[in-house]
Formats: structure tokens, C-alpha cells, sequence
């Protein structure tokens, strides 16, 4: 989770990178269920033979909390349907 900046007097925002590959309809049901935006984000890809390439993620972006609660859905969930498979 990585914290983003924001102005002294507003409560910071966390993002948590979506996974490549995540399930749409996962995406779509989280964006519902919680109080989260979905953003785009620039990330170094640090893999295989794209070491240090930029790539344009998808993020959720919402107060830390929230963000606990999404990171531990998102994981249980994306387990859920990698055990379906």
C-alpha cells in the first residue's frame, strides 16, 4: 500500500496497485462496496526482461482504514477464483 501525497489539511489517500489480470467484475464489486476510486498509476515494472519499464496500473485509492479492509477482500477473493481454476 503506498501513501499519497496531499495537502497538510486533508487526510492522506493510500493506493493499492490492482494486480494485472484481476477480474473485471472484481474490480467493478470492490469500486461498489467500498468508499475507494479507481486511478491509474505509473509503476516500475521489476520482472523478468522488463526491469526499470514504466507501465500505466490501475490503483484503488481511498483512506487507510478502508484501504485494510480493501486490500484483505481483494486478496481473499483473488484467491477464491485462483482456486476455481
Amino acid at each position: 500500500m503506498n501513501k499519497v501525497k496531499k495537502m497538510p489539511d486533508e487526510e492522506p489517500l493510500y493506493d493499492i496497485i490492482i494486480p494485472p489480470g484481476t477480474p473485471q467484475k472484481l474490480i467493478v464489486d470492490i469500486s461498489k462496496k467500498f468508499d475507494v476510486t479507481v486511478v491509474e498509476r505509473k509503476e516500475k515494472i521489476k520482472f523478468a526482461n522488463m526491469e526499470g519499464d514504466e507501465r500505466e496500473l490501475l490503483a484503488f485509492r481511498g483512506k487507510l482504514e478502508v484501504m485494510q479492509n480493501v486490500e484483505t477482500y481483494m486478496r481473499d477473493q483473488l484467491k477464491a477464483f485462483v482456486a476455481e481454476k
